[in-house]
């Protein structure tokens, strides 16, 4: 039965549909209408896991028989888990955050959550992935930013895109929890729920 169960990626993002179309699996996207803005949270861990937790639990209530996954990512820099680096939403604010990315190792902590009400299967958790920077020149940083248009991405680069040009190092187990939805981790979880993959 669960094989026939529908899958529901809680996102509007084209970057996570992008990554959930290399499955191969037949799947709808409905966006979660959630506030983002973090609540107590003083680790950034805490902010990914709670929203992607709710996430896919306001499409999950709504959809009961679907499986439901909600993502969400937050980064920041050394020592500084408290100091959420979030989307930049225009064009100065993304040459501000990679003035101060650069030479500098930024953190991602993506929050992942799975789940189906109908069996009572619920898995949230948080992956982590590091891009180290090499030293970047205002003209650098300028062009990049005119050309991708990173104003919606955390850290404002698109490493699937010309963001790989910016960095000196990447380190981490699963490239995909740096694109904001990590694959081997969701393979896993969907093949506990009788999911065929590949």
């Amino acid at each position: 039965m669960m094989n026939h169960s529908e899958i529901i990626l809680a996102s509007s993002s084209q970057t996570r549909k992008a990554l959930m179309d290399r499955l191969g699996l037949a799947y709808r996207c409905i966006s979660p209408d959630i506030d983002e803005s973090p609540k107590a949270e003083t680790h950034a861990d805490d902010l990914a896991h709670r929203l992607s937790f709710e996430k896919a639990k306001v499409i999950a209530e709504q959809y009961p028989d679907a499986i439901v996954i909600g993502s969400d990512q937050v980064a920041w820099r050394l020592n500084t888990p408290h100091d959420f680096i979030g989307k930049p939403l225009t064009t100065e604010n993304a040459i501000t955050q990679l003035m101060q990315n650069s030479a500098q190792t930024l953190y991602f902590s993506t929050g992942l959550s799975i789940q189906h009400m109908q069996s009572g299967f619920e898995r949230t958790l948080v992956e982590h992935y590091q891009v180290k920077f090499r030293e970047l020149s205002l003209d650098e940083i300028q062009r990049y930013v005119a050309k991708e248009q990173p104003l919606q991405c955390a850290g404002s680069f698109r490493c699937e895109g010309l963001g790989i040009s910016l960095f000196e190092s990447m380190s981490g187990n699963d490239q995909t929890t740096l694109m904001g939805l990590p694959l081997i981790q969701l393979c896993y979880a969907l093949r506990q729920l009788n999911i065929v993959i590949p």
